[in-house]
């Protein structure tokens, strides 16, 4: 199957570029878990962080969002010295505060997923790029839902991070047209 190019020859990027990049998903839970892994990305490579995947499910109870809310200090600290994670105490504690977070825009909207998925009229959107170098790295509505996410009191959030979540949660489809993971294929 010809795949995007950034996935690579590494079977475990392969393996997300086919089963899940630009997938939607509306379970709170895996939104969650992406957040995550997005917002530990930064400055990073993305083989980088799915390598330390388990680690991180591990580490956070397996993103369960209560669970993850309610981590000690002592907690966090034990993740940074313990687990496999990148070892970026704001990264870490991130993922407290955003816990956190989700839980307040559930009393709002009742999932996390709904708030996100209204930003798109729960349909994804379908891009139609020939190469991988014509995906956009942030768009304006990535800028817009992170400036209300930041509003919210979510860390590690940024325009280029949300953006990448977007498709990393099937909000946007960014498979490039000659992928065989396009929709138009």
């Amino acid at each position: 199957m010809k795949r995007c190019q950034w996935a690579g020859e590494d079977p475990l990027m392969q393996q997300y570029h086919d089963r899940e990049w630009c997938v939607p998903s509306r379970d709170d839970r895996y939104i969650f878990e992406m957040l995550s892994l997005e917002g530990a990305q930064a400055g990073l490579s993305w083989k980088q962080v799915l390598h330390k995947r388990t680690a991180y499910r591990t580490a956070f109870h397996d993103f369960d969002i209560v669970r993850c809310a309610n981590l000690t200090d002592e907690e966090l600290s034990g993740i940074k010295m313990n687990h496999g994670v990148i070892r970026h105490m704001g990264k870490l504690e991130s993922v407290r505060t955003n816990a956190g977070a989700v839980l307040e825009i559930r009393k709002e909207f009742g999932t996390f997923a709904g708030y996100l998925w209204g930003y798109v009229d729960h349909a994804p959107i379908v891009n139609r790029h020939k190469t991988d170098d014509d995906i956009p790295a942030s768009t304006e509505l990535s800028e817009r839902l992170s400036k209300d996410l930041k509003k919210r009191g979510f860390k590690f959030t940024g325009p280029v991070i949300i953006y990448s979540f977007m498709q990393a949660i099937g909000m946007v489809n960014d498979h490039v047209e000659a992928c065989g993971c396009h929709p138009g294929i």
